[in-house]
């Protein structure tokens, strides 16, 4: 049976309701990714900066392409955010433990902080968030982002396991 106390027909999404959805996103993604904006203007780095020391730190060890993958930017538009990072003292390269041409990221302790007080504020706004719409509309969110998200990338975010770091010799 149909939950009536929503308001709104799972079975049918009016104009309107896609419409809010999306101005929803819009603003609440505009909201959330400007919270750290102050933080990295103070630093001279841009959201492109934030998005790959977020990536970094929460999958030490990834690689250049893994990285590219996650973010689709140009190889180019990556590189000019890394040479920074790396000249700033944020990031390290390894060599890969196995094919040595291969280029593994690591956040340094200078960069892991930064990354803990670039996502803290961000954070707290998702747990605000979370914890006025309780559990249940928290998994149902949880799915509708994931609709939203292309396919092949579905199954890294729906709990597959992270790319381990690289072994060193």
């Amino acid at each position: 049976m149909a939950d009536l106390k929503s308001g709104v027909n799972p079975l049918f999404l009016r104009e309107e309701d896609l419409r809010q959805g999306m101005e929803l996103l819009f603003c609440g993604w505009r909201d959330f990714a400007g919270e750290p904006d102050p933080l990295l203007a103070r630093r001279q780095l841009g959201r492109a900066h934030h998005r790959a020391v977020y990536f970094i730190g929460r999958h030490p060890g990834i690689t250049v392409g893994e990285l590219l993958s996650i973010l689709k930017i140009t190889k180019q538009s990556l590189g000019r955010v890394l040479t920074q990072l790396v000249t700033d003292g944020l990031v390290v390269q390894l060599p890969g433990a196995r094919d040595r041409r291969q280029r593994c990221l690591k956040l340094t302790a200078t960069g892991e902080a930064l990354e803990r007080e670039l996502t803290e504020t961000q954070r707290q706004r998702l747990a605000r968030a979370y914890r006025t719409a309780g559990a249940e509309a928290v998994e149902g969110f949880r799915q509708v982002l994931l609709g939203l998200v292309d396919e092949r990338d579905r199954n890294r975010l729906a709990g597959a396991p992270a790319p381990q770091a690289p072994q060193r010799r």
